[in-house]
């Protein structure tokens, strides 16, 4: 599945097929830049997707997971954590 978003957002998003919830997100950072002056963009290139994000950062808050502050887009709520080994990633809110 590749899924070529063609709005003012612009973001490729690619899957083994539609109806997996699993994928990966190709995007500008500077568009969010544009979108929210005050964003950090400095936050991870990988991203990951719940549909629950206040529980799943409950969730790894409480396992001892290093977790930032939720993030309020105008296409979404996301917060950045880092793996055992330091490494960044985002989660985000799909609805």
């Amino acid at each position: 599945m590749l899924r070529v978003c063609d709005t003012k957002e612009k973001w490729v998003e690619v899957g083994p097929n539609e109806s997996e919830f699993t994928t990966f997100i190709l995007y500008d950072k500077n568009l969010m830049k544009t979108q929210n002056p005050s964003a950090n963009i400095s936050h991870p290139n990988i991203i990951l997707s719940t549909t629950n994000i206040e529980n799943a950062f409950n969730k790894m808050k409480e396992n001892g997971v290093e977790v930032g502050a939720i993030m309020n887009m105008p296409y979404g709520k996301m917060f950045s954590f880092k793996d055992q080994d330091g490494n960044d990633y985002l989660l985000r809110e799909d609805k």
